[in-house]
């Protein structure tokens, strides 16, 4: 019966025997009476210290003190004292080295017995998935377990009796009798001034189903569930394949045609509403609230609203820049320039504020004297001098751009637009000061290579190049290869070849190992033709013939790019060099042969095929280039003299 057992006084009983057993039933010898206890008891009372031969040794004495029971005076805790601090000072001798070798053996010990904290941290970073949806799903927890065996309960069968059925079947029919208390438009004639729920059960309203009624009917109740799941679909309308189309760029864009029309958005606002409204009254120099505030009663429509609320937003955040720029963006024109000059009053450093104006004015002659009222307040800002310039006549805009040069001296961008402008000799001199006020800059360098080109110094280009890299260098600055070479491609696409073929031939060894030239460069090679970079292709080739003139792949490759993008006269002169470095590489003397042959020069591909004869004498592909030469020339006799002295020369089955 689960009853739990006391005692009172009565139950306690005499006093116990020495001879009557202890609880314990499995208590060592010496411990199993009452007697044995009470002698121990006694015996530790009497006297504390263990003073047995036992515990007795010839050197260090009792391992106990012997004055434990004395008393203790001032120079015993000063013996005591010394003591502790020579204990604390070997302590701390090998303090570090014993908690390092203690910290290593604690996260051994981790690492092999994690905790279980530790064991489902992965899963735990995997709750951040779930969805609210899904929180809500998990069922609540319940002392389940076990409940049928504890409490056994028979299972009851029990038949439906026929009145349940009818009732239900009698659920879905529509009622079509007429009350005579029914009014015209609907409702019943009651004593009560709201006169929608009637005291009579049964009765319905024009839309309201009344307390009293205990039916339902199945087919609204269907209906509304098709109403439910026609507006879950019309939500997720956007959603492909379970990815949904949203630009998280122009999303804010794409909030203004977006206007809500279902009861789940509806209700989505109204919180957003309540949210960003608590936000708002706690934090009123928040600028993001007001801003949020202000684009969500945009996407409702609601436009004049969000206009009061950001304009609301000015007066609480004064020196926010984005709250400014958003309330010029949702006023109209005049509206937004008199929110600029606001805005300017507040912030007459913001760049972003007087580019904004720039942008509120249709006049070009506005738009200038914006910005020149702008660069009077904030005259180091290269973006307020790039729109400036970009507004002036080429006169003009040297003259702002040498006034420009002076409040932004480390601007590359203007120094350069400078250069453009002025001519060959103020153009270097222009050059030279960007060199003194950017000396770590590659591009001013480049610059100056593509002007002397221009100019027809082409001499200059290679001098001006190799004293970059020296420049940079001794400033600090790490030649990166890759920037570099899209620098010449910029450079060949723009026409300045001599500049592009310097540059390559300048950081084409920089950074690769030696037994990785050849493979790096010709990969450099095919990634400057696939970007149409034809001249640094040719430069690559160039180099890599001048360090390896006796590989005949380097050669092939070279050829083969000379023969897809280059002119009969460039593969023909690289053929020759060619076969000057590699007379054994039979397929040279044939390109160059075959070449000299489609040209219409048969003589020059017959001197060719001697030549290659010479340094190959039994070479049956060049015998038999001679003789396919000779065939579609009509020169068969020729041709049969050739296959003649071909068959003692080399005697293959080919031939």
């Amino acid at each position: 019966r689960r009853a739990t057992g006391f005692t009172t006084r009565s139950d306690i009983g005499p006093a116990r025997d020495a001879n009557d057993p202890v609880d314990d039933r499995h208590a060592p010898p010496g411990k199993r009476t009452v007697g044995d206890q009470m002698k121990k008891n006694q015996t530790a009372d009497d006297d504390d210290e263990d003073l047995n031969d036992t515990n007795y040794d010839e050197f260090n004495g009792y391992a106990g003190s012997l004055f434990s029971s004395g008393p203790y005076e001032k120079d015993d805790e000063e013996a005591d004292a010394i003591y502790a601090a020579l204990d604390k000072r070997m302590d701390e001798r090998r303090k570090e080295r014993r908690e390092q070798r203690e910290k290593e053996e604690i996260e051994k010990y981790r690492m092999e017995r994690p905790k279980i904290q530790q064991q489902f941290s992965d899963l735990k970073r995997k709750l951040a998935e779930v969805t609210e949806e899904e929180w809500l799903s998990i069922p609540e927890v319940g002392d389940a377990r076990n409940k049928r065996q504890r409490n056994p309960r028979y299972e009851k069968l029990t038949p439906v009796p026929d009145s349940f059925f009818a009732k239900h079947l009698q659920s879905g029919e529509n009622h079509t009798t007429v009350d005579p208390r029914q009014t015209q438009f609907g409702g019943l004639n009651t004593p009560y001034p709201g006169g929608l729920n009637t005291p009579y059960p049964g009765g319905m309203t024009p839309g309201l189903m009344t307390p009293g009624t205990g039916e339902l009917d199945m087919r609204k109740i269907g209906q509304a569930r098709n109403t439910l799941m026609d507006m879950r679909l019309s939500q997720v309308s956007d959603s492909v394949s379970g990815q949904t189309v949203v630009d998280p760029k122009g999303y804010l864009t794409d909030l203004n045609s977006m206007i809500p029309t279902h009861g789940g958005d509806i209700n989505d606002i109204k919180k957003a509403r309540l949210l960003l409204k608590s936000v708002r009254e706690t934090n009123p120099h928040h600028p993001p609230a007001w801003i949020a505030s202000a684009r969500l009663e945009e996407v409702t429509g609601k436009l004049q609203v969000a206009r009061n609320l950001i304009m609301k937003g000015t007066e609480m955040c004064p020196k926010s820049e984005d709250v400014w720029l958003e309330a010029a963006r949702l006023q109209p024109g005049d509206t937004a320039k008199a929110v600029v000059a606001q805005a300017v009053r507040h912030l007459p450093q913001s760049v972003r504020i007087y580019i904004r104006a720039a942008e509120l004015e249709t006049d070009i002659r506005a738009k200038k004297r914006v910005l020149r009222k702008a660069l009077e307040h904030v005259p180091n800002s290269v973006r307020l001098w790039k729109a400036a310039v970009e507004l002036e006549e080429p006169e003009d805009a040297r003259i702002m751009l040498s006034r420009a040069v002076e409040c932004c001296p480390t601007s590359v961008e203007l120094w350069l637009a400078l250069a453009r402008l002025e001519t060959y000799e103020n153009a270097r001199k222009v050059l030279n000061k960007a060199r003194e006020n950017i000396p770590t800059d590659r591009h001013i360098w480049i610059t100056a290579a593509k002007l002397e080109e221009a100019n027809g110094n082409t001499q200059m280009v290679e001098k001006i190049i190799d004293r970059a890299i020296t420049s940079l260098r001794a400033n600090g600055v790490e030649i990166n290869r890759e920037q570099w070479i899209q620098d010449a491609e910029e450079c060949d696409k723009a026409g300045s070849v001599a500049t592009c073929q310097a540059i390559m031939r300048a950081v084409i060894g920089i950074g690769i190992e030696e037994e990785d030239r050849k493979h790096t460069w010709m990969e450099d090679a095919d990634s400057c033709v696939a970007h149409n970079a034809l001249e640094c292709a040719r430069a690559i080739y160039a180099y890599a013939l001048q360090v390896f003139p006796s590989k005949k792949s380097v050669w092939l490759r070279a050829a083969y790019f000379e023969k897809n993008h280059g002119t009969r006269e460039s593969l023909e002169a690289l053929l020759q060099r060619a076969v000057a470095h590699c007379p054994k590489a039979e397929v040279l003397w044939l390109m160059g042969a075959k070449s000299k042959w489609l040209a219409g020069d048969v003589p020059a591909a017959r001197s060719i095929l001697a030549l290659a004869f010479q340094a190959n004498p039994n070479s049956e592909e060049i015998w038999l280039a001679a003789v396919k030469l000779e065939s579609e020339n009509n020169e068969y006799e020729r041709a049969r003299r050739l296959l003649a002295k071909a068959r003692s020369s080399a005697p293959t089955a080919r031939v």
